[in-house]
């Protein structure tokens, strides 16, 4: 099953759940997904959502969209609002994740699309959101939320304190100490990647 199936799958259940949702909140969810899904994705994972778990924060999410539409202000801004949840659960992930006690496997890897890259073209890129992931780990969470959202999903810092729910000043704060931890962290990473 792919993972927009079961986000479907999921969206349907909770419409069952909640019946009294009006039709229009899933066709607006369906589209929420549709425009934001894989940004929600990327966001997750770069907020330290594992790859084998992505699928099930992200299906996570879209209920919680689907179930919360009802009460979303239709002044604010659709995204943010998104982002925002994207957020705490990946927050309650991280949080979970302290608590379980599994051991990784690797997973075996998605069919490779011959269109899509070559295969070096996608062991490179691979590597490279490995490096990525590992320098945005060694930032606490708050300051890894500001940087992720400002640098990499690339919103205006007042619409990243507007998600978080902090004043602007703090989320400059948060990401000017985020950004110094992590250019160290790519220092490292680029001495690491010079040794033999």
């Amino acid at each position: 099953m792919t993972p927009t199936s079961r986000i479907k799958v999921a969206v349907c259940r909770s419409e069952s759940a909640s019946a009294s949702a009006p039709a229009s909140h899933t066709g607006l969810a369906t589209d929420m997904f549709r425009e934001h899904g894989r940004y929600a994705f990327r966001l997750l994972r770069r907020l330290g959502v594992e790859e084998a778990d992505v699928d099930d924060v992200l299906q996570e999410v879209f209920v919680v969209v689907h179930r919360k539409l009802p009460d979303f202000d239709p002044r604010g801004s659709r995204r943010a609002w998104l982002y925002g949840i994207c957020i705490r659960l990946a927050a309650d992930y991280r949080r979970r994740q302290r608590k379980r006690r599994e051991l990784r496997v690797d997973q075996v890897d998605e069919p490779i699309d011959p269109s899509a890259a070559t295969p070096l073209e996608l062991l490179e890129a691979r590597k490279t959101c490995a490096v990525l992931d590992g320098m945005l780990s060694e930032l606490p969470d708050q300051k890894r939320e500001v940087f992720v959202l400002h640098v990499i999903e690339d919103l205006p810092m007042a619409e990243v304190a507007e998600v978080l729910g902090c004043p602007l000043h703090t989320a400059y704060t948060r990401y000017y100490a985020a950004r110094k931890l992590f250019e160290a962290a790519a220092r490292r990473a680029r001495a690491q990647m010079s040794l033999p």
